[in-house]
């Protein structure tokens, strides 16, 4: 923008510079941390009751209310994981189902079976693996869809147009019930380190902070796709 001969900077300058071509994407630290408290909060604790009975007791109360508050978050974090296990589940069924009918036209590739051979005992996903078996699991319906692409007789078979239909709406189901796990994960993980009450609760819990579940590669390059078409 130019007034009076002089060049104005524009809020979206930024946005009309160079490109960065060596920025990268922003990755989920897949590392659990425990909460630990130090002899402060010890002594904090001992300090109310030498101030006398009530504000002991008070901080009792504090403590019993914010158990309770991490068990109801707890069981929140549970549902709504169970949510994305579940749809992780039914896309393993869709994906040995696309298998079926790709087999019985083309020989498929040594590497693609190995990656669906792995999910013959189902999805099997918790807190620990959740993030690497979905990544395993986009990267085999992958490498099956690229598979059968190069067959246009194959690709327009109905069975497996509604099949690649479904597991491009459990996808979409799967985007949504990312965003409110990782919402309830962002709320306990930034609740545990709350001082005083929560914190030494969680610490005497044991408790550690939990992993976001995240995109994995293949989703994040699709997104690209389709958002640069």
């Amino acid at each position: 923008m130019n007034i009076g001969g002089k060049t104005m900077a524009n809020e979206l300058d930024e946005m009309t510079g160079p490109v960065n071509q060596k920025g990268r994407d922003v990755n989920v630290i897949e590392k659990q941390i425990p909460v630990k408290v130090g002899v402060g909060s010890l002594i904090f604790e001992i300090i109310l009751w030498v101030l006398g009975i009530i504000p002991g007791l008070i901080f009792l109360l504090m403590k019993i209310q914010a158990k309770k508050y991490f068990a109801q978050l707890q069981q929140r974090i549970q549902h709504n994981a169970s949510q994305i296990d579940n749809y992780l589940e039914q896309r393993v069924q869709i994906l040995q189902n696309v298998v079926g009918i790709v087999e019985k036209s083309i020989d498929l590739d040594k590497d693609v079976m190995k990656s669906v051979a792995q999910f013959r005992g189902g999805a099997n996903a918790n807190d620990a693996n959740r993030n690497e078996v979905a990544g395993q699991l986009d990267a085999a319906m992958t490498n099956v869809r690229v598979a059968f692409e190069a067959y246009p007789d194959l690709k327009a078979q109905r069975t497996l147009a509604d099949a690649m239909q479904q597991n491009s709406y459990l996808q979409r189901e799967i985007t949504a019930a990312r965003e409110v796990y990782n919402d309830t994960v962002l709320k306990w993980n930034q609740d545990i380190f709350a001082w005083p009450t929560k914190m030494i609760v969680a610490a005497k819990q044991g408790y550690s902070t939990r992993i976001p579940f995240s995109a994995s590669k293949e989703v994040k390059d699709q997104a690209r796709q389709t958002f640069f078409k």
